[in-house]
């Protein structure tokens, strides 16, 4: 396969885009280890409440799966997942052979082998929690004990054996006993044991608990001791958000299955560390060692591919770019390949080892220059998403302790730090603040984001561009009082905006389809958008406000029209100004029709366009580059370069 072109001629802003190559890359593999037993099988009492769910927990737990899978099955493709019951009656391993005769494993059934998700693991698992299959005679509760022990040796097995390699492996532990070795000191020995075998492996044991309607789960008695407080498979990721597990509850009316897949959610993620061990300097000689990540990102559709359908399975159609001259079409190899950068209408070349000696300004670190009361710091001067640091001490023993008092000092005195940042080897140094983040807990008390500090990165002299020259006219003070009211009366609850509420529609929509070709399910009428205003509500609690404030607007605009109106002759001289300017305007517009498109306005050739799309590069072209390829299609020329970038990538989608 020939290099990708990596040198573009008219490239710029090639190293200011984070891509998902700075992240660490994650491969995740991840096992529901879910009870059986009459408990887990008794489904919970019946409510008024709409928003009960009838499921029994177990039940609850194998949608929580599939729900689950659905997601990797498209969004992560190279991910694994299992599902593994334990307490069963009948006992199943990765070979039938071994089903039917001595089980190494007792009263543990693998449903679904620890593997990337097929279509048909799916269909499968949907068959099981929809249409009951073989559910109640596979969920037969034993009427021995099951010993833990022998349930992490055996997803110690599974790990080993299928996902040896990944750099994530997780095992979510769905159970309503909270001491299944309660007379038994050695077997909780034992589980121990196998815990931290685990652990040493490099596996993570998350514990997703369910409260009885008449007993709190009580982690203290069995599973403090084989779940650990850090994560062995990611170092640098944060500690853990909270000691206790948030229980699921059904005693209330609450859906069972809501709350599961909620916490089974918000940890469903793997971490991905956007750099690790960056040496903090807060003053000279004096350094902390920190680790970032990149807690809001947003989320495209995975970029579609190209395949042959020609033999028995369809293949993927791996793309090869070859570089030729101009003049003699001949192939370029790489090392003849130079960077050149215009200036004053010459080609100022350049090679790779000089390019990345101008781009160097220093190593990766973060300096503190200087502190500022947060008030200075105005609510526009960010040029990209927030990353979140956290102290490690891998470099510098210590910093945890530096890093909490820094952070607590500066949210008791509402400052804010400022500093030299350079993220990465050859990266743009920025000037960025250091902004103090407190501890954000759920309504439960468990913690939803750890205290930390930001990294936002402020822009320079040459990032800021003049405002338009408009004509305000300020509103009166009535009008301004009646609005306050409708605000307030349309205020998000507790005045928070929870983007948890809020699915990307378009991205659920892209999903939701795929999910139902690949499932042979019935395609969706319409997406499920969440973003529709409520209507109804907003008319029956602000209507009124909105109504008296629309009738007091007519007023104040009739009477500013009576005092701003121009007299006869200044109305004249208007209209005749007016004419004069349209004509102007006229006579610019076809001298512009007439140059446009000519020899000096080269439009990119589609070949050329579809290549920068294939490699999902279409953002990296100017907006004087984008807008006469659009207008040579038909399509709207005109908006801000995301817009532009959206339209283009739009109509190369369909072709």
């Amino acid at each position: 396969m020939a290099e990708e072109n990596k040198w573009k001629p008219d490239e710029d802003e090639e190293d200011e885009e984070l891509d998902e190559a700075f992240y660490k890359a994650v491969k995740d593999a991840v096992i529901f280890v879910i009870e059986v037993s009459p408990s887990m099988l008794t489904a919970p009492p019946r409510t008024d409440s709409k928003k009960a769910d009838a499921s029994s927990p177990a039940l609850a737990a194998l949608k929580c799966a599939y729900s689950l899978m659905q997601q990797r099955i498209i969004s992560n493709p190279n991910d694994m997942m299992g599902v593994l019951l334990y307490g069963t009656e009948k006992s199943k391993f990765q070979s039938e052979e071994q089903s039917n005769g001595n089980h190494t494993y007792r009263h543990c059934y693998l449903l679904t082998d620890l593997d990337i998700p097929a279509a048909e693991d799916v269909k499968a698992l949907k068959t099981l929690v929809n249409d009951g299959g073989d559910f109640e005679e596979l969920l037969k509760p034993s009427e021995e004990p099951v010993a833990m022990a022998n349930v992490l040796f055996c997803a110690n097995q599974i790990f080993t054996t299928k996902a040896p390699n990944f750099s994530s492996r997780r095992l979510f532990i769905i159970t309503d006993n909270d001491d299944p070795h309660r007379h038994d000191k050695a077997m909780k020995s034992s589980a121990a044991v196998r815990a931290k075998d685990l652990y040493d492996l490099g596996v993570t044991i998350e514990l997703f608990p369910i409260s009885n309607p008449d007993h709190e789960f009580d982690r203290g008695k069995f599973y403090d001791d084989i779940i650990y407080n850090s994560s062995p498979s990611d170092p640098e990721a944060p500690a853990p958000l909270s000691g206790v597990a948030r229980p699921s509850s059904t005693k209330d009316g609450i859906s069972l299955l809501t709350s599961l897949l909620s916490s089974i959610n918000s940890k469903a993620v793997a971490k991905r560390a956007l750099f690790s061990d960056l040496p903090l300097e807060i003053g000279p000689g004096f350094k902390i060692s920190v680790k970032g990540y990149i807690i809001y990102k947003r989320q495209e559709p995975k970029r579609s591919c190209f395949v042959s359908l020609e033999g028995e399975k369809a293949q993927i159609a791996t793309g090869v770019t070859t570089q030729m001259a101009d003049d003699t079409a001949r192939t370029v190899e790489k090392v003849e390949i130079r960077k050149a950068f215009k200036f004053g209408g010459e080609q100022i070349t350049f090679t790779p080892e000089e390019v990345n000696e101008l781009r160097h300004f220093g190593d990766p670190g973060i300096r503190i220059i200087g502190f500022k009361p947060m008030s200075m710091l105005p609510i526009w001067a960010n040029l990209r998403p927030s990353t979140f640091i956290y102290p490690s001490e891998d470099d510098y023993v210590g910093s945890t302790r530096v890093f909490a008092a820094l952070q607590k000092k500066l949210l008791d005195d509402k400052k804010i730090g400022l500093a030299w940042y350079v993220a990465r080897k050859n990266a743009t140094p920025q000037i960025a603040a250091i902004i103090p983040g407190a501890e954000k807990l759920d309504d439960l008390g468990a913690q939803v984001i750890p205290p930390g500090l930001w990294i936002t990165p402020l822009p320079f002299a040459d990032d800021i561009r003049q405002n338009p020259e408009t004509t305000l006219i300020r509103a009166p003070e009535t009008l301004i009082d009646l609005m306050r009211e409708v605000i307030q009366q349309l205020q998000l609850p507790k005045a928070v905006y929870d983007p948890s509420r809020y699915p990307n529609p378009s991205l659920q929509w892209h999903y939701r389809i795929l999910q139902a070709m690949a499932l042979e399910e019935d395609i969706p009428e319409q997406p499920d958008d969440k973003t529709i205003p409520k209507y109804r509500q907003i008319d029956k609690r602000a209507g009124p406000y909105a109504t008296e404030w629309g009738i007091e607007l007519e007023t104040q605009h009739a009477a500013w029209e009576k005092e701003n109106r121009p007299t006869a002759s200044s109305s004249a001289s208007t209209k005749r100004s007016a004419a004069g300017l349209t004509d102007d305007l006229s006579v610019r517009g076809a001298k512009k029709a007439k140059t446009t498109g000519g020899a000096g306005d080269a439009v990119i050739d589609d070949a050329s366009m579809k290549k920068l799309f294939d490699k999902n590069d279409i953002k990296k072209l100017t907006v004087a580059e984008l807008k006469p390829w659009l207008s040579s299609k038909g399509l709207d020329a005109v908006g801000k370069k995301a817009d532009l970038v959206d339209r283009v990538e739009g109509f190369l989608e369909l072709i």
